[in-house]
């Protein structure tokens, strides 16, 4: 190094992200894989490289080609540069509470009427470890959900699954199997010994998402395929519309088994033939697969995948 440079000028003036970025050209033995793995560009890993020599005034690596070869100095600086990763590496190990301690917000998109008790007391859960995550959560139609991901404006979706683009990443979040209903005002409700025949002609509530193409298309896909000729009468975007329609004898119509229990329970609802429900249409978390995210935003990521992977009924339910 230069002697006419004071002993203090490197601890004023050296930027330690130089010193990162030789540690990973060492590393990988290649200025192009080093980038790859600080998902950097090539040119930004090679103008850093530089920097670091001029600001040592030693060189650091010898060019061979596609590949480079650190120099004894380069050597020297590599040893020193470890030292400093390890020793900030164990500022984790700091008696703070670093996760308490994270903050910014997380914004969901979620589609009306998505209802899982064990989600519920997984936010409970993340809400005791990160108390200063706010949380935002907007109720939106499945399009809706897939387009504001690709725009980056939220940090994960809820939706049953669509057509989705190459950089939405997308697991089974929810499982649902979606069967016939009538409410407590329907002329079918009273009656025994109903068989899906009795159903044909019926009028019909839906969701506004219920047509070929839509996430809830394997209801409309149902409905042709037994010949049910009934209008739609009624629809909305909104689970709780669409229940609430059924309830008041607007019409039969789908909802999802698990959440109109306590309905059944009470006599507001009743279910109707087959047997064996309509279709299972599953709700997927949804996320950007190239949107950086905040601490506070990778927190809630990692510890919903995590959420996920404890579920027994969505065993193995990885999407390719």
């Amino acid at each position: 190094m230069s002697k006419n440079r004071p002993d203090t000028w490197l601890n004023d003036r050296l930027d330690w992200n130089l010193l990162r970025t030789f540690l990973a050209i060492a590393r990988e033995g290649s200025v192009s894989r080093a980038a790859m793995r600080l998902h950097l560009t090539q040119p930004a890993v090679s103008q850093a490289l530089r920097r670091l020599e001029e600001q040592l005034d030693l060189r650091l690596v010898d060019r061979r080609g596609p590949r480079i070869e650190v120099t004894q100095a380069g050597i020297e600086v590599r040893k020193i540069a470890e030292d400093i990763y390890g020793t900030i590496s164990r500022l984790s190990l700091a008696d703070v509470d670093a996760a308490r301690d994270i903050s910014g917000a997380v914004r969901i998109g979620i589609v009306s009427g998505v209802d899982f008790p064990a989600y519920d007391e997984f936010l409970a859960e993340f809400h005791r470890t990160y108390p200063r995550i706010e949380f935002e959560s907007l109720v939106m139609r499945s399009a809706d959900v897939v387009n504001s991901l690709q725009q980056k404006t939220l940090t994960i979706g809820l939706s049953p699954r669509r057509a989705l683009p190459g950089r939405v990443g997308a697991r089974v979040f929810l499982r649902q199997r979606y069967a016939l209903f009538c409410g407590r005002h329907h002329t079918l409700f009273g009656r025994d010994d109903l068989s899906v025949a009795d159903l044909a002609g019926q009028a019909f509530v839906s969701f506004t998402g219920d047509k070929v193409g839509d996430p809830l298309s394997p209801l409309t896909i149902f409905r042709d395929e037994m010949g049910f000729t009934g209008r739609v009468i009624a629809s909305s975007s909104s689970m709780a519309e669409v229940r609430r329609f059924i309830f008041a004898g607007l019409g039969i119509g789908c909802l999802p088994e698990h959440v109109v229990r306590d309905d059944i329970a009470q006599g507001r609802l009743r279910r109707l033939p087959p047997d064996e429900g309509v279709a299972d249409v599953d709700v997927y978390f949804l996320w950007a697969q190239d949107r950086k995210l905040s601490a506070a935003e990778t927190a809630f990521v990692d510890a919903l995948h995590a959420f996920i992977d404890r579920q027994e009924p969505l065993a193995a339910t990885e999407e390719p």
